[in-house]
This record gives structure tokens, sequence and C-alpha cells, in this order.
């Protein structure tokens, strides 16, 4: 029988209920109802039925009743805790035997692991700033900052610019330690301390499987004062907020020529290589006073927000958006030999 259903594994904000003194961005990395929609759109333009399966949770449930009756999924649920649990879905439909778009569960652990992705990219010849993984107070008291100081500290398994913001470039030890105390205590992980790129930022788009081609380098602008990207110190949605949203200033000091877009793109398809990645992914840039990009991370599961950088990139192509996921999923469904 030929295939006809593509499952939706998903998280919307309102999905889970907020837990006690848990961050204000805790669920920012979920989904708003229009990405489901647009993803129905999508799949139904390559001619299949969409289905709405849930949260990891309720595919689980479902499994355990008896089956879960699509001819393939694509997940775009995030979890919640470990830095496995982008892999919850893509694992359970694994094990059902339900074809999967997008990259598999090992992938997608490694790549939320930012210190495991930056050995691996190293390793495949991109380059990496210097950078250190930070497990209590003590080892950010007795830290020598790699690269000099200021640094930039995030959490170690987080999307979506969770735990980010202007806290996190630290000019001085007193600021440093303060910054990976608050990783450690409020989002229950080590720190990654990196050395802070002052220079514009860029994300590279790759979709696609032998050869991915880069849809358009996209800059993103930055926070005036700190040249932390803007998209991280701005309230993201889904973020719980006090009061009207602060307003901020901001750059795009970048010169995005045809050399430095081969480059970024040259160093998106080794990480992409190296991370055995599927279908799409989104990689991310930085650059230093001199203009030497450095890899950031690795996104497999990229938001498909209208909001996000498909809704720009549908932009910049004149493309309805549902039209241009259409052709990303296109790509998954070439790969299983689905018809189109």
């Amino acid at each position: 029988m030929a295939p006809d259903s593509i499952g939706i594994v998903y998280e919307l904000f309102a999905s889970y209920p907020h837990a006690p003194g848990e961050p204000a961005d805790a669920q920012v990395e979920y989904e708003p109802e229009a990405t489901v929609e647009a993803l129905e759109g999508a799949i139904r333009q390559l001619g299949y039925r969409p289905v709405r399966l849930g949260k990891p949770h309720d595919l689980l449930r479902a499994a355990a009743k008896g089956g879960v009756a699509v001819d393939a999924a694509l997940s775009i649920a995030e979890g919640f805790g470990s830095r496995n649990r982008e892999a919850w879905a893509p694992v359970v439909l694994e094990m059902l035997g339900i074809p999967q778009l997008g990259s598999d569960a090992l992938t997608l652990s490694l790549s939320l692991d930012k210190a495991w992705t930056r050995a691996v990219a190293a390793q495949a010849g991109v380059p990496v700033a210097p950078g250190a993984v930070v497990r209590s107070l003590e080892e950010a008291r007795a830290l020598t900052p790699p690269g000099g100081l200021p640094s930039f500290v995030k959490p170690r398994w987080e999307g979506s610019a969770k735990g980010i913001g202007l806290g996190s470039r630290a000019e001085d030890r007193e600021a440093l330690v303060a910054a990976v105390e608050r990783v450690l205590t409020r989002y229950g992980q080590p720190a990654l301390v990196e050395r802070f790129l002052r220079g514009p930022e860029y994300t590279v788009t790759l979709v696609g499987n032998a050869l991915p081609r880069a849809l358009p380098v996209l800059q993103r602008a930055l926070e005036a004062s700190s040249r932390i990207g803007l998209h991280a110190v701005e309230p993201k949605a889904g973020e719980r907020t006090d009061g009207p949203p602060p307003s901020f200033a901001h750059v795009v000091p970048g010169a995005l020529d045809a050399p430095l877009e081969t480059t970024l793109v040259g160093h998106a398809r080794r990480a992409w290589d190296a991370l055995e990645c599927r279908d799409f992914a989104r990689f991310d840039f930085k650059c230093d006073e001199a203009g030497h990009p450095w890899f950031l991370e690795a996104n497999p599961l990229p938001s498909f927000s209208p909001e996000g950088s498909f809704g720009t990139h549908a932009q910049l192509l004149g493309l309805p958006l549902e039209t241009l996921l259409a052709e990303v999923l296109a790509s998954g469904l070439r790969r299983l030999g689905w018809p189109l």
C-alpha cells in the first residue's frame, strides 16, 4: 500500500504547566500553533495527510495502547530536562519502526550538547573559539578564561538562546563566576564558557542530503552595547515577563560578501557531515574583530515558526512559508523513497 500519512510530534507553549521555580524562559523552545499549521500545509502540498501526534508523552501512550497509525513522522518536540530530550520522540518512533524526517536521535542528542558539538566540529576542521566546560563555582573561580576576557557564559545543553542574556557577557572574574552560578542553579547543568566574539553573527541553513544546498546566509542583528545577538536578549515567544518588554538598540555590523558566504557554507557542510545530519539543519557562527568566523552551534532541530529563520527565508525567496517547508520536507521524503 502506498504511503499516505505523516505524523507531527510537537509541543505548543501551553503544552506543559509551568513548574515552580523554573526560569522565565523555560518554555521558549516550544512552538506557536502557527508552526504546526504551516507544517500541516506543507505536508498537504506534498500530497500527504498530516496527523497530529501531540507531545512525546502522548506518542508514548499511543504506542503502549497498540500503535501509532502513520506511515512516517516528523518530530519538532523539544522535551525538557535532559540533554537527550530532543531524542525522546525519535527513539519511540524508531522502536515502532516508523520512518522519520530529519536527523536521528543520536545526532539530536549530540548536537544539543554544545560542548560535544564543539569537539566534533573542531575535529572536522571547523574553527571553534576557545572554550571550557565549568561544573562548579570552584572551577569557575579557578578558571583561566579561555581566550581571555570578556567571556561568554551559557548553558551546556539548551537551545533557542535559553539562559542567555546581557549578563552572559562577563567582563571580569566576578561577573564570570556570577554567570556560571546562574547557569548551575537556574538551569541545573554545567556552563560553557567561551571566548567572547565581538563581530557579526550569521546563520546558515542547509537542506537536502548527499550534498545539502544552502539557503541564503542570514546575518543576525546584535544588541548595540553588548554585541550579543538581539534574538538572545530580547524577550522570546513563550517567555514569561513582568511589565512591558525592554527596548534595545541594535546594530548589523557585518558585510556579507561572496567569499565570506562561501566560507560559512563550507564550515556548515563540514559540521553537517561530522554530525551526520539529515534533511535540514541550521548552523550558527560569529566573527571576531578581524572578521574571521567561528562556529557557535548546530541546530538539526531548527524552529519552523513563521517568526524564525525559515519564515525569513520564505520572505526573501518570495514564497509562502508552507511552500518552502514543502520543499524542505521533500528532501526527507526522497531519502525515504516516497513518491512526490
